[in-house]
């Protein structure tokens, strides 16, 4: 199993990247101010839709992020170590819920109302705790860290990037569409 789940781990790194990737190339063909006005004129005037693409967005970062992460602690890579008090291993879907609760707690005050810069700071925050939370289901499923065995995560992990990716063309479809086929469309002038 401990292979699969380093394969899973290399995978979303992949994915990571390959998305990373698209996204520079994108951004380097189209103009800046180009861009700001694609955005513009898909998000203005829908706020919860920019809202969404945002947590998608974030979420699927910190998701790609954190598996890596873990991974390398587990294999004794890099900088990385896991978080103890006093002996005890912290979670990081502790992380995630005290995230989540102050994002419920802001959007309760409604933050996001007042400015528009905060609703995306919360709605990033959103999704950041949601992938934090999620990505440790099978902890709070069975109620004991079972991350590395069978029950553990191999087959979420699969549907929960799929399902990242797949929110971020819905909620930025519009908008990565036009913004696509604008780089193309300059591409084909310069050559």
């Amino acid at each position: 199993m401990a292979p699969l789940i380093r394969h899973i781990g290399l995978a979303a790194l992949c994915l990571a990247a390959a998305v990373a990737f698209v996204f520079g190339f994108i951004a380097a063909v189209v103009r800046a101010e180009r861009t700001r006005a694609l955005y513009s004129l898909h998000f203005q005037n829908n706020i919860p839709r920019e809202r969404l693409l945002i947590s998608s967005v974030a979420f699927y970062l910190t998701f790609a992020c954190v598996r890596v992460i873990t991974h390398a602690i587990r294999a004794g890579r890099g900088p990385f170590q896991n978080v103890s008090m006093g002996g005890r291993h912290i979670h990081h879907l502790v992380w995630g819920i005290l995230l989540l609760l102050l994002v419920g707690y802001g959007w309760l005050w409604q933050v996001g109302k007042r400015s528009r810069a905060l609703g995306r700071v919360l709605a990033m925050l959103y999704g950041i705790g949601s992938a934090l939370t999620l990505d440790e289901f099978a902890l709070w499923l069975n109620l004991q860290d079972v991350y590395w065995e069978r029950q553990g995560r191999a087959s979420i992990d699969a549907v929960l990037l799929f399902s990242s990716l797949l929110s971020i063309g819905v909620f930025g479809g519009p908008f990565l569409h036009h913004l696509a086929r604008e780089a193309f469309h300059r591409r084909r002038e310069h050559a």
